[in-house]
């Protein structure tokens, strides 16, 4: 498994010629950093005379960070599964016109999975900024700009993920599916920079 690896050897694995891990594994990888960044300015601020009114709120954003960094860490190695299927999808035998069918079917199903699972990482990552963004507020200003680089990170692992439901998109036919997809893409890129944007301003303004 991909997470089982040290990080000089994902990082070596993503700089070789297989496929996988590639851009979608990358951005789950994003948006579980984002999170332990998360976690950390929280447990930086809990035990903290200075913030102890913020305890209770510290302790409840340290527990969602570490539940956000869970699933993002199974996404890296669902991510790369979901490409291995779309390509074994492709290698199923297409000599009759049964074959072709049942090939065209699960290349259409495998490929809404490949699509479905940045699209996920998409939706929690751009959740998980909202996060960012209190413990920014309300956590030990010692660590704002670990904050600052979590959103940061969490905003590439939006924009990313996005880039890899669009790219499965383009080979599925449902229409109606697409369109519904491309709408919340484009929904959550909007709204990713605009979060990120706001905390880079309102932290600018310190410095």
């Amino acid at each position: 498994m991909l997470v089982d690896l040290t990080v000089k050897g994902f990082l070596d694995k993503t700089a070789g010629s297989d496929p996988v891990p590639g851009g979608g594994s990358v951005a789950a990888l994003s948006a579980a950093i984002a999170s332990a960044l998360t976690e950390m300015v929280a447990n930086l601020t809990i035990g903290r005379k200075k913030y102890e009114d913020k305890e209770t709120l510290m302790k409840d954003i340290a527990a969602a960070a570490a539940n956000y960094q869970k699933g993002f860490i199974n996404d890296i190695d669902a991510d790369s599964d979901a490409y291995n299927k779309v390509f074994d999808a492709f290698k199923l035998p297409k000599e009759t016109d049964e074959e072709k069918a049942v090939r065209s079917q699960q290349i259409q199903d495998a490929t809404k999975i490949a699509a479905e699972i940045p699209l996920e990482v998409a939706r929690k990552a751009c959740a998980l900024m909202d996060i960012i963004a209190q413990v920014a507020a309300d956590g030990n200003q010692n660590a704002i700009t670990d904050a600052c680089v979590g959103i940061m990170t969490a905003r590439t692992a939006v924009l990313g993920a996005i880039l890899n439901v669009r790219i499965n998109l383009t080979s599925i036919k449902d229409e109606e599916y697409v369109k519904r997809l491309t709408e919340e893409v484009e929904r959550l890129e909007s709204e990713a920079i605009a979060k990120e944007q706001r905390l880079i301003t309102e932290v600018k303004k310190i410095f």
